[in-house]
């Protein structure tokens, strides 16, 4: 595998191979918030009909990585190192993921996210920390 690099750092997001698999869509990341959101299909189901909760979790620590990197301008990354999830329902339809930092240093994020679904219900929450790293340059 290879680092993700581009010119737009804003735009990274929208290059990583993972999350174009799962068509992951960003509707925003400023000010240390973010929002994603998923479409259920049927290869992202799990044995209930509900969208697997790995896609569940993956939407999460996305959308707090995403919050954590919008306080520098997308000018860092963020890599998880640890990541505390709850779940309270099956995820259906569209789902929407919204994290935001709550704290942060020069090093680390603390964060917090929630999925929901269509109808606004709870899916999932999490909290999370994140180490700020420099983004990869082409070699």
């Amino acid at each position: 595998m290879q680092p993700v690099i581009g010119a737009d750092h804003r735009n990274l997001f929208g290059q990583v191979p993972f999350m174009r698999l799962l068509d992951a869509r960003r509707e925003f990341s400023e000010g240390g918030r973010a929002r994603l959101v998923i479409d259920a299909r049927p290869e992202l189901g799990n044995v209930i009909g509900a969208v697997h909760g790995g896609v569940v979790v993956t939407l999460l620590d996305v959308a707090m990585a995403s919050a954590a990197v919008s306080l520098f301008d997308f000018a860092r990354t963020a890599v998880t190192l640890n990541l505390n999830t709850s779940f309270h329902a099956p995820g259906r339809g569209r789902l929407t993921a919204d994290g935001e930092v709550v704290q942060h240093d020069a090093s680390v994020a603390w964060c917090r996210a929630t999925v929901s679904d269509e109808a606004g219900r709870l899916v999932a929450q999490a909290q999370g920390s994140f180490r700020y790293l420099p983004l990869p340059q082409a070699a």
